[in-house]
């Protein structure tokens, strides 16, 4: 990555961070810069001022948590501006000359050997680093819970380890419906860099067949989605033998630049129709009904319910020959807030296997 390209794309993420409504947040920073990409990656040791001088000074009232990036270039630039930094570091090599510059900066900056990815898993027991649980992480550093309702309290950046992107965007939107881990401290907002292929479905709308999938409908509806900027890939990574893009093409979906996406969950995602008990059942809904886009959502209600789709469809003024890849995120809950004041769909199969295919939803 070239400093002009590394430039562009901190001066934009760190204008944001010294935006008014962050000074009273706590920003988690998981830099976590793909290490296992080819060695043609190379970084510039000194970055241009002006990148410093849009920190802003009340930059310095938040808390960075930063996570596994190489020549922690951000991490400085945070340093510099004040900003206490927490790094999150999950590769023992790399954490001697962290704790090495921790100990000259006098309380700046915190370093937890600690993987972010690999918090909280499945099952329970000691947990050995740098796998973590959540709570024992935030309890450590301080983070308290607050209100759903509440501002943002933690912000968090990082990269999604390519190989594992759609897992992982299915365990944090699964855990946000659940207000578990991380979320159970607030609307934790999330700023990654994500391939093009993934962002396009996160923010893929109705008629879209190829892109428009469940993943979408759930981020969607869970977040205002935002994108800070796109990057070609060729503009910092290369094959060093072939000299072509190091990241195959994707088959189906543009997979051309490297984006960076703020996701920040919706105040109003929890009400008095969509709460913790029950959005799992709106969980599993949406995957069952996008997992053929083509096919009449009138037939799958009647699925569900014999003969009660139709009736549930006008009342909701939606068209009885819609397909299920065609209605609005927006649509899929008030639909599922009906079918959950229904008697026709209370005793519904699909509220019966609830609990059986909570905790086996494929990451």
């Amino acid at each position: 990555m070239c400093c002009k390209h590394l430039h562009t794309c901190l001066t934009l993420l760190v204008a944001n961070l010294g935006h008014t409504s962050l000074y009273n947040s706590l920003l988690l920073l998981l830099n976590n810069f793909p290490r296992t990409w080819p060695s043609a990656f190379f970084f510039g040791v000194m970055w241009p001022s002006p990148l410093y001088e849009l920190c802003r000074p009340d930059l310095g009232k938040l808390i960075f948590l930063h996570l596994n990036w190489c020549p922690g270039v951000l991490t400085r630039t945070l340093l510099n501006a004040g900003a206490r930094v927490v790094a999150l570091e999950s590769d023992k090599a790399f954490l001697p000359d962290l704790q090495s510059l921790e100990n000259s900066l006098h309380g700046q900056l915190e370093v937890v050997y600690c993987d972010f990815f690999r918090l909280d898993p499945l099952g329970c027991g000691s947990m050995k680093p740098p796998a973590m649980y959540s709570e024992k992480l935030f309890e450590n550093l301080g983070i308290l819970a607050v209100p759903w309702t509440a501002d943002v309290p933690v912000k968090i950046i990082g990269f999604l380890p390519q190989k594992k992107e759609r897992n992982i965007l299915w365990k944090l939107i699964f855990v946000m419906y659940e207000r578990s881990s991380i979320f159970r401290y607030g609307r934790i907002e999330l700023n990654m860099f994500v391939s093009e292929k993934e962002y396009k479905v996160l923010t893929a709308k109705p008629g879209e067949l190829r892109s428009y999938q469940a993943l979408s409908v759930l981020w969607q509806t869970a977040c205002e989605i935002q994108l800070l900027h796109m990057e070609p890939w060729s503009s910092f990574l290369t094959n060093s033998k072939t000299r072509g893009l190091a990241i195959p093409k994707s088959m189906l979906l543009p997979n051309d630049h490297l984006c960076l996406v703020r996701m920040t969950p919706r105040r109003n995602l929890f009400t008095d129709g969509m709460t913790t008990t029950n959005s799992s059942t709106f969980f599993l809904m949406i995957k069952q009904c996008l997992a053929k886009r083509k096919s009449k959502l009138i037939d799958r209600l009647n699925s569900w319910s014999p003969d009660s789709g139709s009736k549930l469809l006008r009342e909701l003024e939606i068209p009885e020959n819609i397909i299920t890849g065609n209605l609005y995120p927006e649509e899929y809950r008030r639909l599922f807030e009906a079918m959950e004041h229904s008697k026709e769909f209370s005793q519904s199969w699909l509220y019966d296997e609830v609990l059986e295919n909570t905790r086996n939803i494929n990451f």
